[in-house]
């Protein structure tokens, strides 16, 4: 059967959920994850649904991709089909033409697991590689530390004081308290929670979401920030902890997170919460 690619509208978004969960695995390379997909819900189920890639055959699908922001193709694929060559060149193909609706034309990236064939592939076709990441990697096999701090789950109640503090910790942050309202309502958010680390002022200083990938799968970070008003504190390193114990609540293997490797700060704050760097991963980029 021959490889077939769609947008899988707001109706298909719990399939591809489903198939990302079940990829997720404790020996795979850095990939997309669920938690990515919830994340994006922020701008609603219409938005998430029409950024969201799918590559098939015979109804099975092999591939997710998150056009997370108008030039970023953030991809994933089945991982006994990474050295499909099909499914390669069709990846490389639907990348390569506008019209097919996967990338706009011009200046462009695209992430992918290192271990899949679509790297050499697009490799050959003229992309070069590009930004560096890090990602980290916790266990959660044996009980995290106690944070040191307060922490709240940040329920409808709390979700001003939860935007406040990422709207600070991001200078290009647009969430708001309306949009953790429209993320809460994803269906991803079941497998989800959102954090506050507050100070012994009662500020709130620090949060962070996480996502569940199910029982004994890893479980994502995605975002964490400190308030810019009280970095410098260990509250990166408190928030952080914490997001791992409730990952490990949700039934986590371990909590992973990514971070540009030139923001050597995170990864430095990461590490002190027992998170182990893994091989560093990098983009593939394509010239205007």
């Amino acid at each position: 059967m021959a490889i077939t690619g769609s947008k899988p509208g707001v109706d298909g978004l719990g399939e591809a959920l489903d198939v990302l969960r079940e990829w997720q695995d404790e020996g795979a390379p850095a990939q997309l994850h669920p938690g990515d997909l919830g994340w994006f819900w922020r701008s609603g189920a219409e938005a998430t649904a029409a950024a969201v890639r799918t590559w098939s055959r015979d109804g099975r699908i092999l591939a997710v991709g998150l056009l997370d922001g108008p030039g970023l193709l953030r991809l994933t694929i089945a991982p006994d089909a990474r050295q499909d060559e099909e499914l390669a060149r069709r990846l490389v193909d639907d990348v390569a033409e506008p019209e097919r609706g996967v990338l706009p034309g011009g200046k462009a990236s695209i992430e992918a697991p290192m271990d899949a064939l679509v790297q050499d592939l697009l490799s050959g076709a003229g992309w070069r590689a590009d930004e560096l990441w890090t990602p980290l990697r916790r266990d959660l096999t044996e009980p995290v530390d106690d944070p040191g701090v307060r922490i709240e789950v940040a329920g409808p109640e709390r979700a001003g004081a939860f935007a406040a503090v990422l709207r600070s910790a991001f200078d290009v942050s647009t969430f708001t308290e309306e949009r953790w309202h429209v993320m809460a309502a994803g269906s991803a958010y079941a497998d989800a929670r959102c954090l506050i680390a507050y100070d012994d002022q009662g500020d709130a200083v620090a949060a962070v979401t996480v996502w569940s990938a199910g029982p004994g799968k890893p479980g994502l970070l995605e975002p964490m920030g400190v308030h810019r008003e009280h970095r410098g504190q260990g509250h990166g390193r408190a928030i952080s902890l914490a997001a791992a114990a409730a990952l490990r609540e949700l039934g986590s293997s371990s909590a992973i997170v990514g971070t540009p490797s030139s923001n050597v700060g995170a990864v430095a704050t990461y590490e002190s919460a027992g998170f182990d760097r893994r091989p560093q991963v990098r983009d593939l980029a394509r010239d205007a």
